[in-house]
């Protein structure tokens, strides 16, 4: 597979988000989600992501037992700032608490350093500066090596920029969601930081494979628009072409719009995510497939930015033109 840049850090074309083993998508089984990271490793993916907060605690757990033995094949990204609590989820980026957020990942994931650590959400009660150098104090004690921050204003991610060098910036962005082409993905690239894309395929719309019927218990797509009435239709019928274009290339709809984000730059990596190893290995794919101009030029006659439907969901989520720039 070919490599990207995230910074300081080079990583697969193609990384593992590793949210739905714990939380979001339903019921899922450990010893099949241990499965999909290890077939992960297997397909040649070296970035794994997770979060303190996929499963309170859930998710790193099990990855780290995923990664036993085969640490040191992987890029290492975790996040800290979103809390879960009998109270709720609520976002908490207080210097005096980021040791000790860390040094839980660290235990959880059984390993001694994580390779990027970002702050998950910005604290709206925490100046971003103050969060990011107490995070540089990490770095500076080799508990991490790199720095990352998600879903943050264009402004915010200068700040943190300015404090401490940035190696990615975590942001939804498919061929279906393109909000963030609008603001966070320029900041980036002034910045020189790198871009991960999460729900890189749309929460599974861009696979042309949703479930039949209504989401499950515990599904968080059910609440979403771009999964409802006349929305789906019409963003199905925009993955209908898709498929086509795909099957032109003898590739899943899946990996084409993978191999979209791909092609944005050298410092984009998409972090698809599923609990089924084969579709892991199919994703992983992607990073083998080179787009030129008329596949982009053909996609974006297809499935322009305009054409899709619906408003994302996602827990205090940066939308453009919400707050700085």
């Amino acid at each position: 597979m070919k490599t990207q840049q995230l910074g300081g850090l080079t990583t697969s074309a193609v990384g593992l988000g590793c949210m739905g083993f714990s939380q979001a998508y339903g019921p899922a089984d450990d010893a099949f989600s241990v499965a999909a990271v290890r077939g992960a490793l297997d397909a040649g993916i070296t970035l794994v992501d997770t979060a303190m907060s996929y499963g309170n605690g859930h998710n790193e757990t099990l990855v780290g037992r995923a990664l036993a033995g085969r640490r040191d094949e992987v890029v290492l990204s975790t996040k800290f700032g979103i809390v879960r609590g009998d109270d709720g989820v609520r976002r908490d980026g207080h210097p005096s608490r980021v040791r000790a957020y860390c040094e839980a990942s660290l235990r959880r994931l059984g390993t001694d350093v994580i390779d990027l650590y970002y702050l998950h959400r910005p604290d709206p009660n925490v100046p971003i500066a103050d969060t990011v150098g107490a995070m540089a104090a990490l770095v500076a004690d080799g508990l991490v090596r790199h720095l990352g921050v998600s879903e943050v204003s264009p402004a915010d991610l200068r700040t943190a920029a300015e404090v401490h060098p940035i190696a990615a910036v975590q942001t939804e962005w498919s061929l279906s969601w393109r909000e963030p082409e609008d603001d966070v993905i320029p900041a980036a690239r002034r910045l020189g930081i790198g871009v991960v894309a999460y729900s890189p395929l749309g929460r599974g719309l861009l696979t042309g494979a949703l479930p039949a019927g209504t989401f499950g218990a515990g599904d968080f797509r059910a609440g979403d628009s771009r999964f409802a009435g006349d929305n789906l239709d019409r963003n199905l019928a925009l993955v209908a072409e898709l498929q086509r274009l795909a099957g032109e290339r003898g590739a899943t709809p899946g990996q084409l719009a993978l191999a979209w984000l791909i092609a944005q730059g050298p410092d984009v990596v998409p972090i698809p995510g599923s609990r089924n190893r084969t579709r892991v290995v199919e994703n992983a794919g992607a990073g083998d497939i080179a787009l030129g101009p008329d596949d982009l030029a053909a996609l974006e006659r297809v499935a322009p930015r305009e054409a899709w439907q619906g408003e994302r969901r996602s827990f205090a989520a940066y939308r453009s033109g919400s707050h700085g720039c």
